[in-house]
């Protein structure tokens, strides 16, 4: 398993692929609701075993201290193995290297304990998506 960018047209092509397929396909969402006007000034990695995208994930900046992780997700073929937190450590690293302080994130119900062993904590209940999904913005703090 590696980490890289995407940055050919085919790269993109997976990697919003996977975000659509674990993050909106599952709930009768269109193709191209996986995509936001931030996309273009993002960083964006994706973990990749050979020629296949495993994980996608992207980070942006709220303000000079305040990074947002968002559209992480694993094939479910490969959960448990570390690729969430192979992505959460680089996208860390890239936010702490950019002058950050803290990263936030909304992170999905059946996720939260995954973020909460990778040092996040539970800041507020935000919001319900697709009238199914509860959400929970958590944080974390780069000095810890």
């Amino acid at each position: 398993m590696k980490i890289c960018e995407p940055k050919s047209d085919d790269d993109f092509k997976k990697y919003y692929e996977l975000r659509w397929k674990i993050l909106r396909e599952p709930w009768n969402q269109p193709r191209g609701s996986e995509r936001d006007e931030m996309d273009d000034s993002a960083m964006h990695i994706m973990v990749c075993i050979g020629d296949e995208v495993v994980g996608v994930s992207r980070l942006h900046f709220n303000s000079d201290e305040e990074a947002q992780i968002r559209y992480m997700a694993v094939d479910e073929r490969y959960r448990r193995k570390g690729v969430g937190t192979m992505m959460l450590e680089e996208l860390e690293r890239r936010a702490r290297e950019k002058g950050a302080r803290h990263v936030v994130l909304n992170a999905r119900e059946n996720a939260v304990d995954f973020y909460r062993k990778n040092g996040y904590t539970v800041v507020e209940r935000t919001y319900t998506l697709f009238n199914s999904i509860n959400h929970f913005k958590m944080r974390k703090f780069l000095d810890e």
